[in-house]
């Protein structure tokens, strides 16, 4: 028999590569989406990746434990996936009571209907690299003290200690990912990496003349999602619950990255990009840097994918768009 899968967050980038990757063990794959007025588009990254119609859409909020346990009960999962968030550091500035509500409160919504509805499932929360923020030692790992410095980090550690707490407290089998960037030609345009790649294709196409950017000199360990959501599973394999730092141990400035997406359609940064002071985060996070160690001695898992190849593959996917748009 099939194992289940349920995913809060299907339909995000994560979530997408995540039920590409169960529907290809053979699992059936359920997707917790929450009720939008642009049904038929909000399924785009499933459509995308040729899996639009294999997922099996339950209607719900994280918000609204109820319809949590009811997903829960009618798809019988032996694994649940907390991917679900509102998920943009900038936008939690803006919207910081509901960035709590939905990354926070939301994911205990899960554990509880979990722990109410199908204590045997197996649980993963989806944590964040931006729970380090003003970072306590040079490279992060499992061990490293959070200090969090946007209502994002804070509602992601909440989320963590609470699945934390919920696995020492209840016995359940829940892992938390403490994940660093991951990207992809499925990640939202408002993300840095995304905006650069999209950016650049444009500029290419001569669809635009430049590229405004904030702090770029900001560094980040990135990998790619398709890698990422590898080691989400695994977790889920393991015999006893615990957490893992996903990274690649390799950081890179924002303007390197820009250099790359650049250089890869042969034009020059310098020429274009555009330092815009309202885009630098009212308190930054200058440097993130994963141990990954611990997830490759116990989980078998590596990083595949370069920064180069994944932010090439970025910019062709974005070309391949705007041409086909036009």
């Amino acid at each position: 028999m099939a194992k289940r899968a349920l995913i809060t967050g299907v339909t995000g980038q994560d979530g997408a590569y995540l039920a590409q990757l169960l529907l290809n063990k053979g699992y059936e794959v359920h997707g917790l989406v929450r009720r939008s007025s642009h049904a038929g588009v909000d399924d785009h990254r499933l459509r995308w990746l040729g899996i639009g119609g294999a997922v099996r859409i339950i209607d719900g909020n994280l918000l609204d434990l109820s319809s949590i346990a009811r997903a829960i009960q009618n798809s019988a999962p032996d694994e649940v996936y907390n991917l679900a968030a509102q998920s943009f550091v900038a936008t939690s500035w803006q919207q910081p009571l509901l960035t709590g509500e939905i990354t926070g409160l939301g994911a205990v919504n899960v554990l509880e209907a979990v722990r109410l509805m199908k204590p045997d499932a197996r649980v993963y929360q989806a944590s964040s690299s931006e729970m380090f923020g003003r970072i306590q030692e040079a490279v992060q790992s499992e061990a490293t003290p959070f200090y969090p410095r946007s209502p994002y980090a804070v509602a992601k550690l909440y989320a963590h200690w609470m699945t934390v707490n919920y696995r020492e407290s209840f016995g359940l089998h829940a892992s938390c990912g403490i994940l660093f960037n991951h990207e992809s030609p499925l990640r939202g345009s408002e993300f840095v990496t995304r905006k650069v790649t999209d950016g650049v294709a444009r500029i290419k196409l001569g669809l635009a003349g430049e590229l405004r950017l904030g702090n770029i000199d900001a560094k980040r360990d990135w990998g790619h999602a398709r890698d990422y959501v590898d080691a989400m599973w695994r977790m889920l394999q393991e015999d006893e619950p615990d957490n893992y730092v996903i990274a690649t141990g390799r950081s890179v400035t924002v303007r390197d990255m820009c250099r790359v997406a650049f250089e890869h359609v042969g034009l020059d940064p310098d020429a274009h990009v555009v330092i815009d002071p309202a885009l630098f985060r009212p308190a930054e996070v200058d440097v993130l840097i994963g141990d990954p160690a611990k997830a490759k001695r116990k989980l078998g898992w590596a990083a595949t994918t370069s920064l180069e190849e994944m932010i090439t593959e970025m910019v062709d996917a974005d070309l391949a768009r705007l041409k086909a748009a036009a």
